[in-house]
């Protein structure tokens, strides 16, 4: 069992990294005090599969619960959703001590951090993340929100768990398509910080593709020390800290946007953009051709995309240009100077831009 702590003074917190430790979980909720009652927010295959383990823990250390089902879908980070979801731990807040637990992927985590972040202006929770996407990536770091018709994200909070439990045998259960998007962020975490990383991603492939205990533990706690450190550097990404994070994310959540969410998984959508943006970087003369090749080499060793399809230039060009992180006409891409090193890009040429997409694009 492994330990990562994220250090934000007396709002800090543990990452717990191991195999079957789910059983333990009552004895962090005592040493931190959290509450008698945890209102668990799961879907309907992790609540099926995993919940039973997770509530006779909770009931054999003293702890009661309820479960709350969402559907799994992008569709459940909504208002509807919120407020159901609100006066569900409501009705169970009866002269309780509640905590919530977001047992599930990235859209169970961003909705009950935000549930925990309004109900009674601020409650603990704890995430148990199932997906390797959410335990390397949105599990860590507070970012909590639902969507708006009008765009993603655009309602939420930065509001931290009190824990976060890592159980790789959680992961199990995932599909190889679900497996590969959490890759891309882990490749990601190996090109902007850690060369070491991205080595072993290079050298351990069928260990991680088979899931062994050693190689996941090792893939997740170097990927979570990345994250703890850029989060309690930057919580509220107000130092260019946290920006880094967004290598890849540029032209990923556009390729994701002009696809209509329904092509690309977001880890599919991550590893095109970070493609594009190493290309980028090559034409900027940032990096080597060596460098960038051996990028789009491991990217396709994991079964990730490495060209567009079904998707034109100019969506994705009128998608990038719509980004939150632009200013106007002005552009911001993370591209990399090197293995390890980000380098933070503001007007990259539109020509630039738009050939390295082109020559993505199938």
């Amino acid at each position: 069992m492994r330990s990562v702590k994220v250090k934000l003074g007396k709002r800090s917190y543990d990452i717990i990294i191991g195999k079957n430790i789910i059983s333990l979980l009552p004895r962090y909720v005592k040493k931190l005090n959290m509450g008698d009652s945890a209102f668990i927010i799961s879907n309907p295959y992790v609540r099926n599969r995993y919940s039973q383990g997770l509530t006779k823990a909770l009931n054999k250390g003293g702890i009661s619960s309820k479960i709350k089902t969402i559907p799994d879908t992008e569709k459940s980070k909504s208002i509807l959703t919120l407020s159901e979801a609100i006066n569900s731990l409501a009705k169970f807040d009866l002269k309780k001590r509640v905590f919530i637990i977001a047992l599930g992927g990235g859209v169970v985590g961003d909705l009950s951090g935000l549930v925990a972040s309004v109900y009674k202006r601020g409650i603990p929770y704890i995430q148990i993340p199932t997906t390797l996407l959410a335990q390397v990536d949105s599990s860590i770091g507070g970012k909590t929100a639902v969507d708006l018709r009008e765009g993603k994200n655009l309602v939420g909070a930065f509001y931290q768990p009190s824990l976060v439990f890592s159980d790789v045998s959680l992961l199990e259960s995932l599909d190889p398509r679900q497996l590969r998007a959490g890759l891309a962020e882990v490749i990601k975490y190996g090109i902007i910080k850690d060369s070491r990383l991205f080595g072993y991603l290079e050298k351990e492939y069928k260990d991680i593709v088979k899931l062994k205990t050693w190689a996941l533990e090792y893939v997740v706690s170097a990927s979570s020390k990345i994250k703890a450190d850029i989060v309690g550097r930057d919580e509220r990404e107000a130092k260019g800290i946290r920006t880094t994070l967004n290598f890849g994310h540029t032209a990923g959540h556009a390729i994701e946007a002009a696809a209509d969410f329904s092509s690309y998984t977001h880890g599919e959508a991550v590893a095109l953009g970070m493609l594009i943006a190493s290309d980028i970087s090559l034409k900027l003369g940032l990096i080597s051709g060596n460098l960038n090749a051996r990028i789009e080499a491991l990217i396709n060793k994991y079964g990730l995309p490495v060209t567009i399809e079904g998707v034109s230039l100019r969506a994705i060009m009128k998608a990038i240009y719509r980004d939150k992180k632009f200013s106007g006409e002005k552009n911001k891409f993370v591209l990399i100077a090197g293995l390890g090193k980000v380098k933070i890009v503001e007007n990259v040429p539109f020509k630039v831009v738009e050939e390295a997409i082109s020559n993505r694009i199938k």
